[in-house]
C-alpha cells in the first residue's frame, strides 16, 4: 500500500481523473507551441481567436506574434508571446546573465477584473532530437551509436536548463502577485525541470485534468512536455488537452481558474 501511495502523485503527472469542480472559473488560459503554426497561420489564428482566453502564451511563434483586436501584446525575438485580453502593467524578458544561453522566459503583470497577477510564458531549450534519433531497431551497434548520440545532447542541454530555471524561479519567488507559470519546458514530468519549476506551486493538470496529459504528438509514443502551474492561492477548475485541432507538433493546453476572492 505504501508504494502504491509513492506512485499516486508521479502516475497523476501522465494520467489523471479528477473530480468535478465546484468553483467558478474567472480566468482562461491558453499555452500553445505554435512551431508549425507559420504554416497554417491563419489556422491556428482563428483557433485562437474562437477560445476568448482571457491570456493565451505562446511559443515558437517564429518571432512575429499574433495580433488580435483587443488584446495587448508582449512578444520576444524568440517567438515567446503572451497576450492578454486585460490591461498589461508590466513587462520584462528574462535575459540570462550567460552568453549564448537563450531568453527562457517573459513575465507579464496582468490585472484581471480588479486584481493582479503574474504571468510567465517558458520555453526551455529544446533537446532537438529527430524521430530517427530516437527510433531503435534490431541493429545493436546502430541502437548503441543512437544511445550515445541522445547522451551528448542531453547533457549539455540539461546545463542550459539549470541556468534558466534558477533566472524564472528567481521571479516566482520575488512576485507580489499570484502566479501562472505556463509553457514548453521540453521536459517529462518527474524531472529535474519538472520539480524546480513546480515548487510552491500547483499543476493544473494534477488538481483539475481528466486523461491523458501528453501534449506532443510528434513521436508515437506519449509525451508530456507542456505545463500549466498556480500559485495554491488560484485554483484550477479545468484543464483540457485539445486534441480536436492538430495544427503543430503540440496541442494547445487549456486551463480555467477560479480566482481566490480574498
Amino acid at each position: 500500500m505504501l508504494i502504491g501511495l509513492a506512485f499516486i502523485n508521479p502516475v497523476k503527472r501522465w494520467v489523471n481523473y479528477a473530480a468535478e469542480p465546484k468553483e467558478n472559473a474567472d480566468i482562461k488560459v491558453i499555452s500553445f507551441n505554435t512551431r508549425t503554426g507559420i504554416l497554417k497561420r491563419s489556422e491556428v489564428g482563428d483557433y485562437l481567436k474562437s477560445q476568448n482566453a482571457d491570456v493565451i502564451l505562446l511559443q515558437e511563434d517564429a518571432g512575429k506574434g499574433y495580433e488580435f483586436a483587443g488584446y495587448e501584446k508582449v512578444s520576444t525575438l524568440r517567438g515567446i508571446t503572451i497576450l492578454s485580453r486585460h490591461k498589461v502593467i508590466s513587462e520584462k524578458i528574462l535575459e540570462p546573465e550567460q552568453e549564448g544561453l537563450k531568453t527562457p522566459a517573459i513575465q507579464v503583470d496582468i490585472e484581471i477584473n480588479g486584481k493582479k497577477y503574474r504571468f510567465i510564458d517558458v520555453y526551455l531549450n529544446p533537446f532537438k532530437f529527430g524521430k530517427e534519433m530516437v527510433a531503435l531497431n534490431g541493429n545493436t551497434d546502430a541502437n548503441e551509436q543512437k544511445v550515445k548520440g541522445i547522451i551528448k545532447r542531453l547533457i549539455p542541454t540539461f546545463k542550459k536548463h539549470q541556468e534558466q530555471i534558477e533566472l524564472i524561479k528567481q521571479v516566482v519567488e520575488n512576485s507580489p502577485y499570484p502566479v501562472i507559470v505556463a509553457g514548453d519546458f521540453n521536459s517529462v514530468p518527474n524531472s529535474y525541470e519538472y520539480y524546480q519549476l513546480s515548487e510552491g506551486l500547483e499543476d493544473a493538470f494534477v488538481t483539475a485534468g481528466k486523461g491523458s496529459a501528453t501534449s506532443f504528438h510528434d513521436y508515437k509514443f506519449p509525451i508530456r512536455i507542456d505545463y500549466i502551474f498556480s500559485s495554491k492561492s488560484i485554483h484550477a477548475v479545468s484543464y483540457k488537452v485539445d486534441r480536436s485541432v492538430s495544427l503543430s507538433d503540440h496541442y494547445p493546453i487549456v486551463a480555467e481558474f477560479s480566482a481566490d476572492k480574498k
